[in-house]
């Protein structure tokens, strides 16, 4: 899968929200000191979603997704860029980078981390 196939993927955009909901989750449990219980006693959800949650295990709606940042005091933003612009700025952004750690180790890895996840769904 080439770097502009993975970037018009669906999947990879959702996985991305995903674990960014999943990291928001985390730090607000490690600052408010809270285990699953708690977390799920905080929320009014099972323990089971808090580890479903924390698994990645979950494609929700976006009203629950706004609903589950908010009860983790965060603002979701979402931006609307065009795909061909992102591509465009994405390869200028690799462009400065040697073969060796750069561009194709990159896009190696995100491809690689992104049919991990894939693999685990």
């Amino acid at each position: 899968m080439t770097r502009e196939e993975l970037l018009k993927n669906p999947a990879y955009w959702t996985a991305g929200l995903q674990m960014e909901l999943y990291r928001q989750i985390e730090q607000f449990m490690s600052i408010h000191q809270m285990n699953k219980t708690q977390m799920a006693e905080y929320l009014g959800c099972s323990k089971g979603y808090v580890t479903q949650l924390l698994n990645g295990d979950f494609d929700h709606k976006l009203s629950k997704f706004v609903e589950l940042a908010l009860a983790v005091n965060k603002i979701p933003e979402i931006t609307f860029t065009d795909v061909d612009e992102y591509i465009l700025s994405d390869m200028n952004d690799y462009s400065g980078k040697s073969e060796i750690g750069g561009k194709e180790s990159a896009e190696a890895y995100e491809v690689s981390a992104f049919n991990e996840y894939l693999l685990a769904a």
